[in-house]
């Protein structure tokens, strides 16, 4: 039988992160939009109120603080948990600098300049210049500005989720690409850690982005996530 599965976008992200992945795996699966709201509690009601009664629920980056309030607001509908390329920490002061001025450049007409300057961190040196990266830059395009500028602020005010990973109590896939340098393998092993029971995976040939860069160890690595 499928599973029912809500995958959730990163930064300026949205149903192509997810395309080839949704695509490998036997499961009936909703994408939320992530783009509306301004902060992490909304964006989770909203991907809540779009969700089957019970779910799988996977996020990668932005998605995965998403994961994280979700698993605090409706623990009892999540079955699996899978937690892509992002951290249980909260933002430190240096990191809100930085989010704040990538808004401010995008509030002065910028947005393309700072999409495409993301691009090296988002994805490994090898995939530059390849159609990854150009669906990469496309897709943040079609997000645009505004989801960019609400998202960036929601990321900046969420919380620590630290303290509550011991109360995760589903089975646990923690994901991360090898050369990830925006949330690097060691924020995968802490929040591994800190899960009872989760699974650690590191996906060779990929940066911030494995659904997109290497689909098909992400998919061999969900199945059996969802086997469990």
């Amino acid at each position: 039988m499928a599973s029912d599965l809500l995958l959730l976008p990163g930064l300026i992200c949205d149903e192509r992160l997810w395309r080839d992945v949704i695509a490998g795996l036997d499961a009936r699966s909703v994408v939320a939009d992530l783009t509306q709201d301004d902060s992490i509690g909304a964006m989770a009601q909203r991907a809540l109120a779009a969700a089957p009664a019970r779910f799988a629920l996977a996020g990668l980056s932005m998605g995965g603080y998403v994961a994280f309030e979700i698993m605090r607001q409706a623990p009892e509908r999540v079955t699996h948990l899978a937690l892509f390329d992002t951290s249980a920490r909260a933002d430190d002061d240096a990191r809100k600098e930085t989010r704040r001025k990538g808004i401010e450049m995008v509030g002065q007409g910028k947005f393309i300049g700072v999409s495409r300057g993301l691009l090296g961190s988002l994805v490994a040196p090898q995939h530059m210049g390849t159609p990854v990266a150009g669906d990469v830059q496309a897709m943040s395009e079609r997000v645009g500005q505004a989801a960019y500028m609400r998202q960036q602020v929601a990321i900046m005010n969420r919380v620590d989720s630290r303290p509550t990973l011991g109360d995760i109590q589903v089975p646990t896939l923690v994901g991360v690409g090898e050369s990830d340098k925006l949330t690097p393998p060691e924020l995968a092993e802490e929040m591994a850690a800190g899960i009872a029971g989760a699974e650690l995976v590191r996906f060779p040939d990929s940066a911030h982005l494995p659904t997109m860069e290497n689909p098909s160890a992400v998919v061999e690595a969900m199945k059996a996530w969802l086997a469990r």
